[in-house]
Protein backbone atom coordinates (compact mmCIF):
# COMPACT_ATOMS: atom_id res chain seq x y z
CA UNK A 1 0.00 0.00 0.00
CA UNK A 2 1.08 3.38 -0.68
CA UNK A 3 2.40 5.74 2.22
CA UNK A 4 0.59 8.71 3.33
CA UNK A 5 3.52 10.71 2.10
CA UNK A 6 3.82 9.48 -1.13
CA UNK A 7 0.01 9.17 -1.65
CA UNK A 8 -0.06 12.96 -0.75
CA UNK A 9 3.15 13.82 -2.77
CA UNK A 10 1.26 12.19 -5.65
CA UNK A 11 -1.85 13.81 -5.25
CA UNK A 12 -0.20 17.40 -5.10
CA UNK A 13 1.54 16.82 -8.19
CA UNK A 14 -1.31 15.34 -9.83
CA UNK A 15 -3.65 18.31 -8.93
CA UNK A 16 -0.37 21.21 -10.62
CA UNK A 17 -0.07 19.20 -13.35
CA UNK A 18 -3.72 19.43 -13.61
CA UNK A 19 -3.68 23.45 -12.81
CA UNK A 20 -0.97 23.96 -15.34
CA UNK A 21 -3.04 22.07 -18.22
CA UNK A 22 -5.39 24.38 -17.39
CA UNK A 23 -2.93 27.75 -17.52
CA UNK A 24 -3.50 29.95 -20.08
CA UNK A 25 -0.24 31.47 -21.08
CA UNK A 26 -0.35 34.90 -22.04
CA UNK A 27 1.93 37.86 -23.75
CA UNK A 28 1.54 41.40 -23.36
CA UNK A 29 1.69 43.49 -26.11
CA UNK A 30 1.96 47.02 -25.40
CA UNK A 31 3.17 48.09 -22.16
CA UNK A 32 1.98 51.58 -21.36
CA UNK A 33 -0.06 52.89 -18.29
CA UNK A 34 -3.10 50.58 -19.32
CA UNK A 35 -1.02 47.73 -20.32
CA UNK A 36 0.65 48.03 -16.59
CA UNK A 37 -2.79 48.01 -14.83
CA UNK A 38 -4.56 45.34 -16.83
CA UNK A 39 -0.95 43.23 -16.41
CA UNK A 40 -1.49 43.08 -13.02
CA UNK A 41 -5.21 41.90 -13.23
CA UNK A 42 -3.74 38.94 -14.82
CA UNK A 43 -0.71 37.94 -12.76
CA UNK A 44 -3.06 38.16 -9.87
CA UNK A 45 -5.38 35.04 -11.14
CA UNK A 46 -4.21 32.00 -10.59
CA UNK A 47 -5.53 30.85 -13.90
CA UNK A 48 -3.09 32.84 -15.68
CA UNK A 49 0.99 32.67 -16.46
CA UNK A 50 2.12 35.89 -17.82
CA UNK A 51 5.41 34.42 -20.24
CA UNK A 52 6.10 37.35 -22.04
CA UNK A 53 5.75 41.70 -22.75
CA UNK A 54 6.68 43.50 -25.92
CA UNK A 55 6.45 47.42 -26.24
CA UNK A 56 8.77 49.36 -28.94
CA UNK A 57 9.64 51.14 -25.97
CA UNK A 58 11.96 50.13 -23.32
CA UNK A 59 11.38 52.76 -20.65
CA UNK A 60 10.65 55.93 -19.66
CA UNK A 61 8.92 58.25 -16.82
CA UNK A 62 6.44 60.04 -19.09
CA UNK A 63 2.96 57.75 -18.77
CA UNK A 64 -0.15 59.95 -17.47
CA UNK A 65 -0.90 57.84 -14.39
CA UNK A 66 -3.59 60.33 -13.42
CA UNK A 67 -2.36 59.97 -9.27
CA UNK A 68 0.99 60.34 -7.86
CA UNK A 69 2.92 56.70 -7.66
CA UNK A 70 -0.41 54.59 -8.29
CA UNK A 71 1.63 52.16 -10.83
CA UNK A 72 4.49 51.76 -8.29
CA UNK A 73 2.09 51.50 -5.77
CA UNK A 74 -0.52 48.89 -7.47
CA UNK A 75 2.63 47.26 -8.41
CA UNK A 76 3.68 46.98 -4.93
CA UNK A 77 0.38 46.39 -3.58
CA UNK A 78 -0.13 43.23 -5.88
CA UNK A 79 3.58 42.03 -4.58
CA UNK A 80 3.11 42.03 -1.46
CA UNK A 81 4.55 41.96 1.95
CA UNK A 82 8.24 42.73 1.89
CA UNK A 83 8.11 44.68 -1.34
CA UNK A 84 6.92 47.80 0.15
CA UNK A 85 10.04 49.61 -1.61
CA UNK A 86 9.73 47.81 -4.62
CA UNK A 87 10.60 49.78 -7.84
CA UNK A 88 12.06 52.96 -6.12
CA UNK A 89 13.30 54.09 -9.46
CA UNK A 90 10.39 53.79 -11.47
CA UNK A 91 8.50 56.61 -8.90
CA UNK A 92 6.82 59.53 -10.77
CA UNK A 93 9.26 62.02 -11.72
CA UNK A 94 6.49 64.78 -11.06
CA UNK A 95 3.13 65.65 -12.58
CA UNK A 96 2.36 67.54 -16.06
CA UNK A 97 -0.73 69.76 -17.19
CA UNK A 98 -2.05 67.78 -20.88
CA UNK A 99 -4.22 70.41 -20.89
CA UNK A 100 -5.12 73.94 -19.62
CA UNK A 101 -7.42 72.31 -16.98
CA UNK A 102 -6.16 68.59 -16.48
CA UNK A 103 -2.96 68.00 -14.25
CA UNK A 104 -1.68 64.52 -14.10
CA UNK A 105 0.54 62.37 -12.56
CA UNK A 106 3.79 60.69 -14.93
CA UNK A 107 4.56 57.22 -13.92
CA UNK A 108 7.43 54.78 -15.43
CA UNK A 109 6.09 52.00 -18.74
CA UNK A 110 7.42 50.19 -21.26
CA UNK A 111 9.08 46.76 -21.57
CA UNK A 112 11.70 46.80 -18.86
CA UNK A 113 9.63 47.46 -16.18
CA UNK A 114 6.85 45.28 -17.01
CA UNK A 115 9.16 42.25 -17.49
CA UNK A 116 10.75 43.65 -14.09
CA UNK A 117 7.23 43.64 -12.35
CA UNK A 118 6.48 39.84 -14.36
CA UNK A 119 9.36 38.18 -12.79
CA UNK A 120 9.48 39.66 -9.08
CA UNK A 121 5.67 38.58 -8.84
CA UNK A 122 6.49 35.13 -9.76
CA UNK A 123 9.48 35.07 -7.48
CA UNK A 124 7.39 36.10 -4.89
CA UNK A 125 5.13 33.62 -5.41
CA UNK A 126 7.48 30.92 -5.38
CA UNK A 127 9.66 32.45 -2.02
CA UNK A 128 12.48 32.63 -4.33
CA UNK A 129 14.94 35.69 -5.01
CA UNK A 130 14.76 35.83 -8.56
CA UNK A 131 12.47 34.36 -11.70
CA UNK A 132 13.46 34.85 -15.23
CA UNK A 133 10.32 33.31 -17.12
CA UNK A 134 9.15 36.68 -18.81
CA UNK A 135 10.89 37.38 -22.02
CA UNK A 136 10.75 40.94 -23.47
CA UNK A 137 10.41 41.81 -26.95
CA UNK A 138 10.90 45.33 -28.83
CA UNK A 139 8.92 43.78 -31.61
CA UNK A 140 5.64 42.07 -31.82
CA UNK A 141 6.39 39.91 -34.86
CA UNK A 142 9.58 38.54 -33.03
CA UNK A 143 7.15 37.87 -30.00
CA UNK A 144 5.12 35.67 -32.27
CA UNK A 145 7.66 34.06 -34.00
CA UNK A 146 9.67 32.81 -31.24
CA UNK A 147 7.02 32.51 -28.50
CA UNK A 148 5.29 28.68 -29.13
CA UNK A 149 3.78 28.25 -25.81
CA UNK A 150 1.89 31.25 -25.99
CA UNK A 151 -1.79 30.65 -26.05
CA UNK A 152 -3.08 33.89 -26.37
CA UNK A 153 -2.15 37.89 -26.24
CA UNK A 154 -3.31 40.68 -24.75
CA UNK A 155 -3.06 43.88 -27.26
CA UNK A 156 -3.05 47.24 -25.17
CA UNK A 157 -1.16 49.74 -27.29
CA UNK A 158 -2.28 52.77 -29.61
CA UNK A 159 -5.39 52.36 -31.80
CA UNK A 160 -3.84 52.36 -34.59
CA UNK A 161 -1.67 49.22 -33.94
CA UNK A 162 -5.08 47.22 -32.67
CA UNK A 163 -5.96 45.62 -35.68
CA UNK A 164 -2.31 44.81 -37.61
CA UNK A 165 -1.83 43.32 -34.11
CA UNK A 166 -4.61 41.63 -33.34
CA UNK A 167 -5.24 39.60 -37.29
CA UNK A 168 -1.34 38.35 -36.85
CA UNK A 169 -2.25 36.94 -33.84
CA UNK A 170 -5.31 35.02 -34.55
CA UNK A 171 -3.76 33.91 -37.68
CA UNK A 172 -0.60 32.42 -35.68
CA UNK A 173 -3.82 30.64 -33.53
CA UNK A 174 -3.64 32.72 -30.46
CA UNK A 175 -6.68 33.96 -28.57
CA UNK A 176 -6.77 37.62 -28.50
CA UNK A 177 -8.08 40.42 -25.71
CA UNK A 178 -7.77 43.75 -27.43
CA UNK A 179 -8.21 47.62 -25.56
CA UNK A 180 -10.46 49.28 -26.53
CA UNK A 181 -11.61 50.95 -29.22
CA UNK A 182 -11.52 47.59 -30.84
CA UNK A 183 -10.02 48.94 -34.20
CA UNK A 184 -8.93 52.20 -35.96
CA UNK A 185 -11.21 52.44 -39.15
CA UNK A 186 -14.22 50.75 -40.20
CA UNK A 187 -12.34 48.55 -42.44
CA UNK A 188 -10.12 46.87 -39.70
CA UNK A 189 -13.34 46.03 -37.49
CA UNK A 190 -14.74 44.15 -40.49
CA UNK A 191 -11.47 42.32 -41.15
CA UNK A 192 -10.84 41.77 -37.49
CA UNK A 193 -14.15 40.10 -37.24
CA UNK A 194 -13.94 38.29 -40.37
CA UNK A 195 -9.80 36.34 -39.04
CA UNK A 196 -11.60 35.41 -35.68
CA UNK A 197 -14.74 34.20 -36.86
CA UNK A 198 -11.88 31.99 -39.61
CA UNK A 199 -9.41 31.23 -36.76
CA UNK A 200 -12.37 30.31 -34.35
CA UNK A 201 -9.92 31.48 -31.44
CA UNK A 202 -11.39 33.39 -28.37
CA UNK A 203 -11.40 36.74 -28.89
CA UNK A 204 -12.72 40.02 -26.41
CA UNK A 205 -13.00 43.92 -26.57
CA UNK A 206 -12.40 45.56 -23.10
CA UNK A 207 -15.58 46.55 -22.26
CA UNK A 208 -17.86 44.99 -19.66
CA UNK A 209 -21.39 46.95 -20.61
CA UNK A 210 -22.84 44.47 -23.07
CA UNK A 211 -23.19 42.35 -19.80
CA UNK A 212 -23.69 44.50 -16.87
CA UNK A 213 -26.00 44.78 -14.63
CA UNK A 214 -27.17 48.45 -15.15
CA UNK A 215 -27.27 47.15 -18.94
CA UNK A 216 -29.49 44.16 -18.55
CA UNK A 217 -31.57 46.25 -16.26
CA UNK A 218 -32.42 48.96 -18.98
CA UNK A 219 -32.97 46.77 -21.52
CA UNK A 220 -35.77 45.15 -19.17
CA UNK A 221 -37.20 48.45 -18.92
CA UNK A 222 -37.04 49.24 -22.19
CA UNK A 223 -38.48 45.64 -23.47
CA UNK A 224 -40.94 46.01 -20.63
CA UNK A 225 -42.58 49.58 -22.57
CA UNK A 226 -41.82 51.15 -18.99
CA UNK A 227 -40.31 54.85 -21.24
CA UNK A 228 -42.61 53.27 -24.73
CA UNK A 229 -40.94 52.86 -27.92
CA UNK A 230 -37.57 54.63 -27.65
CA UNK A 231 -36.87 57.55 -30.30
CA UNK A 232 -33.41 59.21 -29.39
CA UNK A 233 -30.45 58.23 -27.21
CA UNK A 234 -28.24 61.41 -25.96
CA UNK A 235 -24.77 60.55 -24.48
CA UNK A 236 -22.11 63.19 -23.25
CA UNK A 237 -18.74 62.65 -22.07
CA UNK A 238 -16.26 65.21 -20.30
CA UNK A 239 -13.56 64.24 -22.58
CA UNK A 240 -11.42 64.97 -24.06
CA UNK A 241 -8.64 65.05 -21.24
CA UNK A 242 -5.33 65.61 -24.01
CA UNK A 243 -5.04 67.91 -26.05
CA UNK A 244 -7.39 67.93 -29.54
CA UNK A 245 -7.96 71.04 -31.81
CA UNK A 246 -4.37 71.90 -32.32
CA UNK A 247 -1.58 71.66 -35.38
CA UNK A 248 0.81 69.94 -36.42
CA UNK A 249 3.76 70.66 -33.55
CA UNK A 250 7.09 72.46 -35.49
CA UNK A 251 10.18 71.02 -35.46
CA UNK A 252 11.52 67.04 -35.66
CA UNK A 253 13.38 66.59 -32.07
CA UNK A 254 15.39 63.42 -31.85
CA UNK A 255 13.74 60.05 -30.55
CA UNK A 256 14.57 59.33 -27.30
CA UNK A 257 17.11 56.14 -26.48
CA UNK A 258 14.90 53.17 -26.08
CA UNK A 259 12.21 54.14 -28.37
CA UNK A 260 12.09 52.85 -32.40
CA UNK A 261 10.11 55.90 -33.25
CA UNK A 262 9.53 53.63 -36.79
CA UNK A 263 7.47 50.63 -34.80
CA UNK A 264 5.84 52.99 -33.09
CA UNK A 265 3.91 54.98 -36.03
CA UNK A 266 3.78 51.67 -38.00
CA UNK A 267 1.38 51.33 -39.84
CA UNK A 268 0.22 54.57 -39.94
CA UNK A 269 1.38 57.70 -42.33
CA UNK A 270 5.54 58.01 -41.18
CA UNK A 271 6.21 61.52 -39.92
CA UNK A 272 9.18 62.89 -37.61
CA UNK A 273 9.32 62.04 -34.42
CA UNK A 274 8.05 64.79 -31.87
CA UNK A 275 6.40 64.37 -27.73
CA UNK A 276 3.38 65.92 -28.74
CA UNK A 277 2.33 62.39 -30.27
CA UNK A 278 3.21 60.36 -27.07
CA UNK A 279 2.96 58.75 -24.83
CA UNK A 280 -0.97 58.89 -23.97
CA UNK A 281 -1.54 62.35 -25.80
CA UNK A 282 -1.96 60.01 -29.03
CA UNK A 283 -5.41 59.62 -28.67
CA UNK A 284 -6.11 63.18 -29.98
CA UNK A 285 -4.20 62.37 -33.28
CA UNK A 286 -6.06 60.84 -36.06
CA UNK A 287 -3.53 59.28 -37.16
CA UNK A 288 -2.92 57.43 -34.08
CA UNK A 289 -6.23 57.88 -31.70
CA UNK A 290 -9.87 58.00 -32.31
CA UNK A 291 -10.35 61.02 -30.43
CA UNK A 292 -12.68 61.53 -27.30
CA UNK A 293 -15.05 59.70 -29.22
CA UNK A 294 -13.31 56.27 -29.88
CA UNK A 295 -12.01 56.43 -26.26
CA UNK A 296 -15.51 56.26 -24.55
CA UNK A 297 -17.87 55.95 -27.20
CA UNK A 298 -16.90 52.30 -26.97
CA UNK A 299 -18.10 51.75 -23.84
CA UNK A 300 -21.51 53.22 -23.59
CA UNK A 301 -22.42 52.25 -27.68
CA UNK A 302 -21.56 48.65 -26.43
CA UNK A 303 -24.27 48.76 -23.91
CA UNK A 304 -26.72 50.88 -26.19
CA UNK A 305 -26.14 48.46 -29.26
CA UNK A 306 -27.09 45.51 -26.72
CA UNK A 307 -30.02 47.44 -25.01
CA UNK A 308 -31.22 48.84 -28.69
CA UNK A 309 -30.45 45.88 -31.05
CA UNK A 310 -29.29 48.45 -33.44
CA UNK A 311 -27.28 47.64 -36.54
CA UNK A 312 -25.00 50.55 -37.86
CA UNK A 313 -25.99 53.98 -38.78
CA UNK A 314 -27.97 54.92 -41.87
CA UNK A 315 -27.00 58.81 -41.67
CA UNK A 316 -24.15 60.62 -39.82
CA UNK A 317 -23.38 64.42 -39.63
CA UNK A 318 -21.36 66.67 -36.64
CA UNK A 319 -20.67 70.14 -35.43
CA UNK A 320 -18.22 71.54 -33.64
CA UNK A 321 -15.14 73.61 -32.56
CA UNK A 322 -12.79 74.95 -34.96
CA UNK A 323 -12.17 71.63 -37.28
CA UNK A 324 -8.09 70.81 -37.47
CA UNK A 325 -6.84 68.30 -40.71
CA UNK A 326 -4.75 65.94 -37.91
CA UNK A 327 -6.78 66.10 -34.50
CA UNK A 328 -10.28 65.49 -33.48
CA UNK A 329 -12.03 68.66 -32.40
CA UNK A 330 -12.06 69.84 -28.64
CA UNK A 331 -16.03 69.44 -28.12
CA UNK A 332 -18.85 68.49 -30.64
CA UNK A 333 -21.82 67.31 -31.22
CA UNK A 334 -22.53 64.20 -33.29
CA UNK A 335 -25.83 62.78 -35.19
CA UNK A 336 -26.12 59.56 -35.68
CA UNK A 337 -29.43 58.23 -36.93
CA UNK A 338 -30.58 54.23 -36.78
CA UNK A 339 -33.00 52.44 -38.70
CA UNK A 340 -34.80 49.57 -36.46
CA UNK A 341 -37.49 47.64 -37.22
CA UNK A 342 -39.58 49.39 -34.60
CA UNK A 343 -39.09 52.67 -36.31
CA UNK A 344 -36.27 55.49 -36.47
CA UNK A 345 -33.33 55.83 -33.82
CA UNK A 346 -31.38 59.41 -33.25
CA UNK A 347 -28.20 58.74 -31.51
CA UNK A 348 -26.73 62.11 -30.19
CA UNK A 349 -23.31 61.97 -29.56
CA UNK A 350 -21.81 65.24 -27.17
CA UNK A 351 -18.15 65.58 -25.75
CA UNK A 352 -15.75 69.07 -25.01
CA UNK A 353 -18.27 69.64 -22.36
CA UNK A 354 -21.39 69.85 -24.38
CA UNK A 355 -24.50 68.65 -23.18
CA UNK A 356 -27.99 67.74 -24.38
CA UNK A 357 -30.91 70.23 -22.70
CA UNK A 358 -31.75 69.06 -18.71
CA UNK A 359 -35.04 67.70 -18.42
CA UNK A 360 -37.00 69.23 -16.02
CA UNK A 361 -37.74 67.13 -13.09
CA UNK A 362 -34.53 65.03 -12.29
CA UNK A 363 -34.18 63.09 -9.38
CA UNK A 364 -32.02 65.62 -7.10
CA UNK A 365 -28.77 63.10 -7.26
CA UNK A 366 -29.18 63.07 -10.91
CA UNK A 367 -28.53 66.61 -11.64
CA UNK A 368 -24.82 65.98 -11.28
CA UNK A 369 -25.08 64.25 -14.75
CA UNK A 370 -25.35 67.36 -16.22
CA UNK A 371 -22.71 69.78 -14.28
CA UNK A 372 -19.49 70.90 -14.83
CA UNK A 373 -18.04 67.30 -15.70
CA UNK A 374 -20.21 65.45 -15.87
CA UNK A 375 -21.72 62.18 -18.12
CA UNK A 376 -24.54 60.47 -18.49
CA UNK A 377 -26.67 59.09 -20.94
CA UNK A 378 -30.58 59.77 -21.53
CA UNK A 379 -32.75 56.85 -23.68
CA UNK A 380 -35.95 59.36 -24.61
CA UNK A 381 -39.09 57.42 -25.64
CA UNK A 382 -42.61 57.95 -26.68
CA UNK A 383 -44.10 57.79 -22.59
CA UNK A 384 -40.93 58.76 -20.32
CA UNK A 385 -37.18 58.73 -19.98
CA UNK A 386 -34.40 57.00 -18.37
CA UNK A 387 -31.51 58.81 -17.24
CA UNK A 388 -28.23 57.19 -15.72
CA UNK A 389 -24.50 57.45 -15.79
CA UNK A 390 -22.23 57.65 -18.47
CA UNK A 391 -22.27 53.29 -18.58
CA UNK A 392 -25.77 53.06 -17.87
CA UNK A 393 -25.03 53.35 -14.01
CA UNK A 394 -27.83 54.06 -11.34
CA UNK A 395 -30.69 54.52 -13.72
CA UNK A 396 -33.87 56.03 -12.82
CA UNK A 397 -37.42 55.98 -14.86
CA UNK A 398 -39.10 59.14 -15.06
CA UNK A 399 -42.05 59.93 -15.30
CA UNK A 400 -41.23 57.68 -11.71
CA UNK A 401 -43.07 54.70 -11.46
CA UNK A 402 -42.15 51.29 -10.17
CA UNK A 403 -39.55 49.42 -11.57
CA UNK A 404 -41.07 46.87 -14.05
CA UNK A 405 -38.86 44.20 -13.39
CA UNK A 406 -36.53 42.68 -11.01
CA UNK A 407 -33.17 43.95 -10.22
CA UNK A 408 -30.17 42.31 -12.24
CA UNK A 409 -26.78 40.72 -10.92
CA UNK A 410 -23.58 41.57 -12.01
CA UNK A 411 -22.04 38.73 -14.02
CA UNK A 412 -18.29 38.52 -14.22
CA UNK A 413 -16.44 40.86 -16.37
CA UNK A 414 -14.78 40.69 -19.97
CA UNK A 415 -11.61 39.56 -18.70
CA UNK A 416 -12.62 36.20 -16.95
CA UNK A 417 -15.10 35.63 -19.74
CA UNK A 418 -12.34 35.28 -22.53
CA UNK A 419 -9.73 33.85 -19.67
CA UNK A 420 -12.71 31.24 -20.11
CA UNK A 421 -13.20 31.43 -23.50
CA UNK A 422 -9.74 30.89 -24.20
CA UNK A 423 -10.14 27.50 -22.06
CA UNK A 424 -12.99 26.29 -24.13
CA UNK A 425 -15.63 27.96 -22.47
CA UNK A 426 -18.29 29.99 -23.86
CA UNK A 427 -17.66 33.31 -25.84
CA UNK A 428 -18.90 36.72 -24.60
CA UNK A 429 -21.29 39.30 -26.02
CA UNK A 430 -17.46 41.56 -26.08
CA UNK A 431 -16.21 39.20 -28.66
CA UNK A 432 -15.03 40.70 -31.99
CA UNK A 433 -17.73 39.47 -34.02
CA UNK A 434 -20.44 41.22 -31.76
CA UNK A 435 -18.53 44.20 -31.44
CA UNK A 436 -17.61 45.25 -35.24
CA UNK A 437 -20.77 46.93 -35.73
CA UNK A 438 -20.44 48.74 -32.34
CA UNK A 439 -16.97 49.84 -33.21
CA UNK A 440 -18.19 50.71 -36.90
CA UNK A 441 -20.99 53.06 -35.60
CA UNK A 442 -18.88 55.41 -33.22
CA UNK A 443 -15.65 55.29 -35.89
CA UNK A 444 -18.18 56.81 -38.10
CA UNK A 445 -19.34 58.90 -35.39
CA UNK A 446 -15.68 60.03 -35.40
CA UNK A 447 -15.31 60.30 -39.53
CA UNK A 448 -18.24 62.86 -39.13
CA UNK A 449 -16.14 64.84 -36.46
CA UNK A 450 -13.45 65.49 -39.23
CA UNK A 451 -15.59 66.89 -41.54
CA UNK A 452 -18.53 69.48 -39.86
CA UNK A 453 -21.53 69.94 -41.89
CA UNK A 454 -21.52 67.06 -44.00
CA UNK A 455 -24.22 65.14 -43.66
CA UNK A 456 -23.17 61.26 -45.40
CA UNK A 457 -25.43 58.35 -45.79
CA UNK A 458 -24.00 54.76 -44.82
CA UNK A 459 -24.79 51.88 -46.48
CA UNK A 460 -23.47 49.14 -44.74
CA UNK A 461 -24.65 46.30 -46.64
CA UNK A 462 -22.28 48.32 -49.56
CA UNK A 463 -20.00 49.53 -47.42
CA UNK A 464 -20.65 53.00 -49.10
CA UNK A 465 -20.47 56.40 -47.84
CA UNK A 466 -21.83 59.57 -49.43
CA UNK A 467 -20.14 62.95 -49.08
CA UNK A 468 -16.51 63.86 -49.66
CA UNK A 469 -13.97 62.28 -51.20
CA UNK A 470 -11.32 62.98 -48.11
CA UNK A 471 -14.27 61.33 -46.02
CA UNK A 472 -14.93 58.17 -47.94
CA UNK A 473 -10.82 57.32 -48.18
CA UNK A 474 -10.67 56.68 -44.28
CA UNK A 475 -13.50 54.01 -44.17
CA UNK A 476 -10.59 51.67 -44.82
CA UNK A 477 -7.57 53.82 -45.13
CA UNK A 478 -4.33 51.51 -46.41
CA UNK A 479 -1.56 51.02 -43.98
CA UNK A 480 1.92 51.80 -44.12
CA UNK A 481 3.45 49.27 -46.68
CA UNK A 482 6.41 48.05 -44.93
CA UNK A 483 4.40 47.03 -41.76
CA UNK A 484 1.45 44.60 -44.08
CA UNK A 485 2.26 41.39 -43.51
Amino acid sequence: MLSRRIFLGATAAATAAAQASNRVNIACIGMGRQGMAVIMDLLARPDVQIVAVCDCNRQSKDYAEYSPDALVNAARKLLGPGHENWGEDLRSPGSVMLTSTFKTSLGAAGRDPAQRLVNAYYAARAGKDKYRGCNAYADFRELLAKERDVDAVYVATPDHWHAPISIAAMKAGKHVLCQKPMAHSVGEARRMADVARETKVATAVTVNNPSSASTRRIKQWIASGAIGAVREVHNWSGRPFWPQGVGRPEGSPKAPEGLDWDLWVGPAPEQPFHSAYLPFVWRGWCDFGCGSFGDMGCYSFAGIFEILGLEPPVQLESSGSEPFAETYPKASIVHLDFATPGGPVGLHWYDGGLKPVRPAGLAPEQDRLFNRGGEGILYVGTKGLIAAGFNGQNPRLYPAQPAPTAEAADVENVISQWIEACKGGESGPARFETQAPVTEAFLLGCLAQRFPGERMQWDAAAKRLTGPEAARALIDPPWRGKWVA
